[in-house]
Formats: C-alpha cells, structure tokens, sequence
C-alpha cells in the first residue's frame, strides 16, 4: 500500500501524530520501536495535563490504549518495528525496517524521541530510576528538602541545578573536565546561592546505596582526594542523543544530530519529512511539547496534501 503518510516513533509526539492523522483521514502506517515512550521507565510523572500524578508505565499504558482505538483502516500499527533508513523516491519516500521490510508514503514524520547519553560508573545502572535520574523536569520534585547532585557542567547541568534549587535542600554540581562549559553569567548567578556549589575536574568513582541512592565517591583530580557526598538524588546532564540515524543523509542536523525544523511547521529541510519531539532542535525536551509539535506536524501535513 502507497500510505499519505509513514509516522516513526511510538511515544506522545509519535501517538498524536497517528491519532491526528486519523481523524483527518489520512491513511497512516506508525512504525515503533516501542509503544509508549521513553518516560515509560519514569516512576512518576507530575506534569503531563490532566493528571496531577501517574508512574510513566501508567502513562506508556494510558497513550498506547488510546492509539489503539483508532487502528483500523486509516491507521496500521507495527510495534517492534525499528526503522533503518528512510529515502526519497520519485513519488515521496521509502522506508526500511530494521526487518527488511519497505513501506511506501507520500510524506513522513519523524517522531522517534532520543536517549540521555548514559553515566558509566560503578553503580550507576544499578540505582536508574533508584534515585538516579535523567528528567529533572519529570523528577525533581520527588526529592524535595533533599541533598542532591548534577552531573555536567555544561548549559543543562547548570539549568537543571537552578531548577532543583527551587525545591531541593542543596545541589552539588560535579564536572570531570577542569573547566565548565555553561556560560559564565549562568555560573556566576547560581553561585551566589548559599545552597548550590559547583565542583570541577572530578573522578566519578561509585554511587552507593541499598535499595535507593545514598551517596556518591568522586576524587578530586587535583588533590587526589576521595570525598564521599550523602545525596539522595543524582541528576544526569551529559548529553542528549537523538533517535535519526535513519535520516542522518537526508535531512538536515544539527550539531547534536537533531532533526532542523521550521518551529512554526515541524518541517524539516526536505518537502514532505516533517518531525516532532525530541529528535528536534528544540531546546525543550518534553512529553507535552512532543505533542504539540505532533499537531502541527498532522496539521501541515494535511494542509500540504490536500489545501495548496
């Protein structure tokens, strides 16, 4: 079948699209990794509207159940099905799965999410989502009048510490590099806050616990010290990794790899690829802006097929 349009992604951005698309007819094919999204692992999600608090499986359960109500004639959806390379054909454009499989489409949306680039330390897979987080927009408010630490010194740790420092009983920002990379008026303004300290050219060395965190070990590289934090929370700012390998030559990225896209469209730079979410250059990363750019993606799309 020769589908309007090919959706690749299955989270909030990648659901709103199959459900927009739907209402407006357009016969639609969502390819996803996974139904639901990456705030699945989230243990719980204080700021998706309309519910004051719901775990991300809840929430992963609540978004695939209302996709699923528009599967039919006008929607095809094939879970597990990662996607390998989309490309441009004289009619619009193929995809290919991961399987072999190729799907025909007039047009495409990219709405496949991203991965936080992951800490490697001794510990650190065993107390994700253990006191070890990567959201502090979805999770920061779970330790509140706690001792916490961010890990990065780049724009997002520094953001992230002036967010925690809003609720937390103190941030201790780490950075391994002996310099940070924040902007210095960013640094400077947090400084003044008698609860935050920003440490550089660290050695993470373990975080520790038993069911949940209680402590990080990092070495001083000048010294050579060992000091141990007590923190319940650890928040990790060390990069964010877009999901666009399957269009890394044909579309244009970013310095991040990050789909480049007109903000008032979610058009990419090639007619008839759009994208929403995380896989954007939107400095934002949220499950309710993925949603927004998923409607305006369907809403252009469906303009672009059927009113110009």
């Amino acid at each position: 079948m020769f589908y309007d349009l090919v959706i690749i992604g299955g989270g909030p951005a990648g659901a709103t699209a199959g459900i927009y698309a739907t209402r407006k007819k357009l016969k639609s094919l969502l390819l996803a990794e996974e139904l639901g999204g990456q705030s699945a692992v989230s243990p719980e999600i204080q700021n998706w509207i309309g519910e004051p608090s719901i775990s991300g499986a809840d929430l992963a359960k609540k978004i695939e159940a209302h996709l699923r109500t528009y599967e039919g004639e006008n929607l095809v959806i094939k879970d597990r099905t990662p996607v390998e390379v989309v490309t441009q054909t004289t009619n619009g454009f193929s995809v290919r799965t991961q399987a072999g499989e190729n799907y025909e489409a007039k047009t495409v949306i990219i709405a496949a999410g991203g991965r936080r680039r992951k800490l490697e330390v001794k510990g650190a897979d065993v107390f994700e989502h253990k006191g070890l987080t990567y959201c502090a927009s979805c999770d920061g408010p779970l330790f509140c009048n706690q001792a916490v630490v961010v890990i990065g010194g780049g724009n997002a740790g520094f953001g992230t510490a002036g967010q925690l420092l809003a609720y937390c009983q103190s941030v201790t920002l780490l950075e391994t590099a002996p310099t940070f990379r924040a902007e210095q008026i960013t640094i400077d303004k947090l400084l003044q806050n008698p609860k935050f300290q920003a440490i550089k050219n660290v050695e993470l060395l373990e975080i520790k616990g038993d069911k949940f965190v209680s402590g990080l070990i990092y070495k001083d590289k000048n010294t050579g010290e060992q000091i141990e934090l007590p923190v319940t929370g650890i928040f990790v700012e060390i990069g964010f990794v877009p999901n666009t390998e399957m269009v890394k030559d044909l579309v244009k990225l970013d310095n991040r790899g990050a789909i480049v896209v007109n903000h008032l469209t979610q058009q990419s730079s090639v007619r008839g690829i759009w994208a929403a979410g995380d896989c954007t250059d939107n400095i934002y990363h949220q499950n309710n802006i993925a949603v927004g750019d998923a409607v305006e993606a369907v809403e252009d799309i469906y303009q672009s097929l059927h009113a110009r």
